[in-house]
């Protein structure tokens, strides 16, 4: 464990808090996050992981800029349900993805660990996507994904990680909870003022 490994425990730490709170800040502290992870993850052999966090800023870049542009308060689209094709579209980005990394990381790397970096980097990515579009589904990816990481850190002896991911699993379940409660809050009004 050396300070880069607890820099990057704080600021993700405070980046997923943002994101179940709807905080636009989350983006900067994530891209903040995202280079102390890069430099992190190429210490210990996780290449996907590292080249993971390269597309996390510019997705987070992305992000940043589809919550601005919508809201009266600029604050970004209302959190939905992401249509059942896109969800299927997102599902199968996940297998070909993870394909595609585990084929390029047991051929071009000395990754010990290949599978489970490839499926971890691919539901990550899948999950930023639908983070950025404020679609309520990605919290069931990052949840799939901290279950994956939380052993994955571990063996490889990155054990603060590894107690962040448990801590990102908390984040992720509440996350889910507020972001249906928003939606259903939503949805209820214009009954409500209908009804009235």
């Amino acid at each position: 464990m050396d300070w880069t490994e607890i820099a990057a425990f704080a600021t993700g730490a405070v980046c997923v808090y943002l994101v179940v709170r709807q905080h636009i800040a989350n983006f900067a502290v994530g891209i903040a996050n995202n280079v102390l992870f890069i430099w992190l993850f190429v210490g210990a052999g996780l290449y996907a992981d590292a080249g993971l966090q390269v597309v996390y800023i510019g997705l987070a870049a992305l992000g940043w800029w589809w919550w601005l542009k919508g809201g009266a308060q600029r604050t970004g689209v209302e959190v939905h349900d992401p249509s059942p094709a896109a969800l299927v579209a997102c599902v199968a980005a996940v297998g070909v993805i993870t394909a595609v990394l585990q084929w390029v990381l047991l051929t071009w790397t000395d990754s010990s660990v290949a599978g489970w970096d490839a499926l971890t980097t691919a539901l990550s990515l899948v999950a930023q996507f639908m983070l950025s579009r404020k679609w309520i589904a990605n919290w069931w990816f990052w949840i799939a994904a901290d279950l994956v990481y939380i052993p994955l850190y571990a063996h490889k002896g990155l054990w603060l990680t590894a107690v962040l991911y448990v801590l990102f699993l908390g984040l992720c379940v509440a996350g889910l909870v507020q972001w249906r409660r928003a939606r259903d809050l939503r949805e209820e009004q214009p009954a409500q003022a209908v009804a009235a």
